[in-house]
């Protein structure tokens, strides 16, 4: 998968997110949890989902627990070993996958990456970079590294699709981190940031996770 596309399908879910209710809203990696069980058509342990993701078991409990309280999944025990909780997909999850990935290429559509894809591709998209359990800080040195040097928070927040603290806050735990670099931009007297060396090497990680994400055909 190439990094644009990447950048543009997590902008695009992290603006329909915004529009729900903050208690119903889900973050990238359990929306991807629902396009994995919903492409699988089928019942899945939470072991197997957790493989999927590359994360513990009680981190896919606590996002499973999250996604049944919405009434997306459901959760039971399994028939022989009742410490394996099975999750499945409920009719009301089927459709809002429909719905979430129909809002997320209605917005591809203005741009130029993806702009003709259906949302049935896009759950496979989603599915597959579900797979990288990439953090908001990670979304922001990719974008600081797809963009010119010496970007703004507030070019950060348009080609993110991030709120304005989430931005900032990950800006200030990359800096931290030895990662980035503040400047200012002299003509425009808005402060800036760049990548360090450290930040460029991670960001090269990052990207060479991204290509080699494979989005499944149908």
């Amino acid at each position: 998968m190439e990094l644009r596309d990447y950048i543009a399908i997590r902008r695009a879910y992290n603006l329909v997110r915004q529009t729900y209710p903050r208690r119903s809203r889900m973050t990238f990696a359990e929306f991807a949890i629902l396009c994995h069980m919903y492409l699988f058509d089928g019942s899945l342990n939470t072991t197997e989902i957790a493989k999927y993701q590359n994360v513990l078991r009680p981190t896919m409990t606590h996002r499973t627990k999250h996604l049944s309280g919405l009434g997306l999944i459901e959760r039971t025990r399994g028939d022989n070993d009742h410490r394996h909780i099975l999750c499945s997909v409920t009719d009301e999850g089927r459709a809002f996958v429909q719905d979430i990935c129909e809002q997320v290429c209605a917005i591809l559509r203005q741009g130029d990456a993806l702009r003709r894809i259906e949302w049935e591709r896009a759950c496979r998209y989603i599915e597959a970079m579900g797979s990288l359990d990439l953090k908001a800080s990670d979304l922001v040195l990719l974008g600081i590294m797809g963009s010119e040097e010496g970007t703004t928070v507030s070019s950060l927040v348009d080609a993110l699709g991030l709120l304005q603290p989430t931005v900032s806050m990950s800006v200030s735990a990359l800096m931290n981190a030895g990662m980035i670099d503040r400047g200012r931009d002299g003509a425009r007297r808005l402060a800036t940031v760049s990548l360090t060396q450290k930040g460029r090497s991670t960001g090269e990680e990052l990207c060479q996770g991204i290509d080699e994400l494979l989005v499944r055909r149908k």
